[in-house]
């Protein structure tokens, strides 16, 4: 039973793989309009307004896979950048006391898991992602109750890293 659930999760982690290359190998080109963006990708799955002027499109790839692509749209109607932003280097971004809720949609989107902290009662948001691009991890972010981020830290994915079987 343990190994076809561990060739079941290869499996998935292999497929999810393949169509986050898949997505990102057909990335427009910086400079694209908006509604060529949109040919090429589809519908995105969530639109953020940036606080620049322009918009984020969200592709989501949470909250199964370890990836989500953002579309970041100039205030000119063109593409600016198309990204993997589930990254260890981008979570380093995140400044508590100073980012909010908006700030963590636009630059990573939704969240694979919404729960709470039974010590704090912080609102946590978990994104499934490759830590350093080797760990099977999960980013918490710690929401106050004004939706300021309180704090980060990861830890291992329950549902794909073995350090976390049997507890």
């Amino acid at each position: 039973m343990k190994n076809t659930l561990v060739n079941t999760a290869a499996i998935v982690a292999f497929a999810l793989s393949l169509s986050a290359c898949s997505t990102f190998s057909r990335a427009p080109r910086a400079g694209t309009p908006l509604a060529d963006v949109t040919a090429k990708l589809g519908k995105p799955d969530a639109v953020y307004p940036d606080p620049e002027g322009g918009q984020v499109l969200e592709y989501r790839g949470q909250p199964m896979g370890q990836f989500q692509h953002m579309a970041r749209i100039g205030a000119d109607g063109r593409l600016v950048s198309y990204d993997q932003v589930l990254t260890s280097e981008n979570f380093a971004k995140v400044q508590p006391a100073r980012w909010t809720k908006d700030d963590v949609l636009r630059n990573f989107g939704r969240p694979a898991e919404v729960s709470r902290d039974r010590a704090t009662g912080d609102e946590v948001w978990s994104y499934r992602y490759k830590q350093d691009g080797i760990w099977n991890s999960y980013m918490n972010i710690n929401f106050n109750v004004r939706g300021e981020v309180r704090r980060t830290g990861n830890t291992p994915d329950p549902l794909l890293d073995d350090r976390s079987k049997g507890l």
